[in-house]
């Protein structure tokens, strides 16, 4: 997509492509059914640790490892192994998402910075952590096979996503949170884990734009149970530019919100039941 600042909102002209205004609907109404739930009225704290968890799995689950839950949940050893550094990275991104909002209207490319330091954390004398990537430099992304943009571009569309950020969007959340996580899958503008990060983003416009105030609506949760086959070809429509291909893309991305807030009802009843 292309990010220049103009004096129209590309973001919001989004929000009419075909299907776009009904995944908006769709999403909105889902959100607000598990808000509603009687067990968010006094234990909503439980509900957002448990989605930080799930959301970290399977964004997790994406970059190549494919945990159980309860291994996630047991397991307190995450420096060895590539998926268990991969798992930890996902849940040291989770844990520092909630922590970004007030900086990320301001500064959005500090706050991608930032990401990409926490989930590379044990690897902090390497020199490429934490900023983009320079014209040479290598990136491990292996799942993603897509052509990748070169050094100037990347600083390039950053900065005009930067910019629109800033700007602020008429365009709904939904809208703005997937354009947000495809771009910076599309640019993979560090050395290392951008689609954890990429995924962190969109938690972060989508807690911050007010749809998910209490982040209990975990998408990474939706991307993994769609597959990764799924997701892959989502992106791809991304990638296009198309009309289609970006109102198939944003579809992703809201079924994915979708299917984050079945999990969070689910675990809603699982509290309830007990308490019974």
């Amino acid at each position: 997509m292309s990010t220049n600042a103009s004096s129209v909102d590309p973001l919001a002209t989004l929000g009419s492509l075909p299907g776009v205004a009904e995944s908006v609907d769709s999403v909105r109404k889902a959100v607000d059914r598990v808000y509603g739930h009687r067990v968010m009225r006094r234990r909503s704290n439980e509900i957002t640790s448990e989605a930080a968890l799930r959301g970290a799995r399977g964004s997790a689950a994406l970059s190549g490892a494919d945990w159980a839950l309860e291994e996630v949940r047991r397991r307190t050893d995450f420096g060895v192994e590539p998926e268990a550094r991969t798992v930890g990275a996902a849940l040291r991104l989770t844990a520092e998402a909630g922590q970004l909002l007030s900086i990320w209207r301001q500064s959005p490319l500090r706050v991608l910075a930032r990401l990409h330091l926490v989930a590379a954390s044990g690897a902090a004398d390497d020199e490429t952590v934490g900023r983009p990537r320079l014209a040479g430099e290598a990136v491990e992304e292996p799942l993603i096979e897509a052509p990748l943009p070169d050094a100037s571009e990347v600083t390039g569309r950053l900065d005009g996503l930067a910019e629109l950020i800033i700007a602020g969007s008429s365009a709904p959340a939904l809208v703005v949170a997937a354009v947000v996580h495809g771009e910076l899958l599309a640019l993979r503008p560090f050395g290392s884990y951008n689609g954890l990060v990429a995924r962190a983003a969109e938690r972060i416009v989508l807690i911050g734009s007010g749809l998910d105030p209490k982040s209990i609506c975990p998408a990474e949760v939706g991307h993994a149970e769609q597959g990764r086959a799924a997701y892959l070809a989502a992106f791809d429509g991304y990638l296009s530019g198309t009309p289609d291909g970006m109102a198939a893309w944003i579809a992703h991305c809201g079924r994915a919100v979708e299917l984050g807030v079945r999990e969070s009802t689910a675990v809603c009843e699982a509290l309830q039941r007990g308490a019974a």
